[in-house]
């Protein structure tokens, strides 16, 4: 029945342009922002879940900026262990020409001796990084390792710190004497030193494995996020093109729907 009150052609028409338009304006919005879900109105589960693994990455930051803190702290001791481990091999030799002298000969080995004494307590004085020296510290210093708070310790719990050790010290006092600067204690300030030495080696590896970890799981977890949420920009291009194609048509479609009742008058046409 051909009517000028109803035309149902031209509603279907334009629910279908409407549906059409809606689509090319999601697929436009996934080309300009690269993403196929960039607000909760387009997914609402997964825009929560890459929300939450955003705040997760953000986290991970936190976390590696703490383990690379720790790592530069622990760097700057094993610098510090490395002066003092050459300073001692000095000391050694000249702990046994101080036991094989007399006299003048003596107090100047002797003072060379207490020289190198004054330079191990500078370097161990002095190997703060960010207010921290692991050297003069009592207590270890804790890391945050994950996004958790999980931490993680570097350093010793030593009382007044390595640095205060009785062995370390008795070579490095400015008094220490001809009789007591023996190859003896220097052995077993060496010892003190090497083991501390090997206590932070072991430290800084772990640190540095746990640096690497943070930054494939911050790797794959941004990756993780890319497949929830970016849209695939060849397949919404292609998408795009036809979208505007059949927006065109439909458009067409409307308009012939439209000028129907115009056939109308011709059937009043003499």
């Amino acid at each position: 029945m051909a009517s000028i009150n109803t035309n149902y052609g031209a509603a279907i028409a334009l629910q279908n342009l409407n549906k059409t338009n809606a689509q090319l304006e999601m697929t436009q919005n996934r080309v300009n922002t690269g993403m196929k879900v960039s607000s909760a109105k387009d997914s609402g589960a997964i825009y929560s879940i890459a929300t939450g693994q955003r705040a997760n990455m953000g986290a991970m930051e936190s976390v590696r900026a703490s383990l690379q803190r720790g790592q530069s702290i622990v760097d700057v001791a094993l610098a510090s262990g490395d002066t003092v481990t050459a300073a001692l091999e000095e000391m050694k030799g000249l702990a046994v020409s101080l036991a094989a002298s007399t006299g003048a000969a003596q107090n100047s080995y002797l003072t060379e001796f207490r020289a190198l004494g004054a330079e191990i307590t500078s370097s161990l004085a002095g190997a703060t990084f960010d207010g921290v020296n692991l050297w003069t510290g009592a207590t270890a210093t804790n890391l945050i390792k994950d996004v958790s708070g999980g931490t993680t310790a570097i350093g010793f719990t030593v009382a007044g710190g390595m640095a205060a050790d009785t062995d370390i010290t008795t070579i490095t006092s400015q008094t220490i004497t001809a009789a007591a600067a023996t190859t003896a204690a220097v052995d077993a300030a060496i010892t003190k030193i090497t083991g501390a030495l090997s206590t932070l080696g072991t430290q800084s590896k772990s640190v540095g494995r746990q640096v690497t970890f943070v930054n494939k799981l911050q790797d794959a977890t941004e990756n993780g996020i890319g497949n929830l949420v970016d849209a695939d920009l060849a397949k919404e291009s292609a998408k795009l093109t036809a979208l505007q194609t059949k927006q065109q048509l439909g458009v067409q479609a409307l308009s012939i729907a439209n000028s129907a009742s115009q056939t109308l008058l011709s059937l009043f046409r003499n």
